[in-house]
């Protein structure tokens, strides 16, 4: 079976960072595009981050492009989202998510994880 493990998440101060890892298992993780969303409070569920199954294609929303880095590690089925000057808006549910192939890019997912919560508050 799929699985998905979030961590790294917690409370930061606005203008902090954050680094959110996922540990992936139960598929070949190297031939997947892998991707973040959140979801904050009484909001729809938002994608805002993949990386291409050999990490030569990453894509953002406006809403974190700039400040959120994605990247992965294939050798240890690991995908990883550095998060820089952190906003309020950013507070939300983080989830790692599988893609449908190498190369999707879509908002869609085939599985995610439980997630990890990441509070931004002075």
């Amino acid at each position: 079976d799929v699985q998905l493990v979030e961590s790294g998440g917690g409370l930061v101060q606005p203008g902090g960072s954050l680094r959110l890892s996922c540990a992936a298992s139960g598929f070949i993780f190297s031939h997947y595009s892998m991707k973040w969303v959140r979801q904050a409070p009484g909001e729809r569920r938002e994608w805002i981050a993949v990386v291409s199954s050999s990490s030569t294609i990453t894509k953002y929303s406006d809403s974190v492009k700039g400040r959120f880095t994605i990247s992965r590690d294939n050798a240890a089925s690991m995908v990883y989202l550095q998060m820089n000057d952190l906003k309020a808006e950013d507070t939300a549910v983080y989830f790692c998510a599988k893609g449908f192939d190498p190369l999707d890019s879509g908002p869609a997912y085939t599985n995610r994880g439980q997630g990890t919560q990441v509070t931004v508050s002075s």
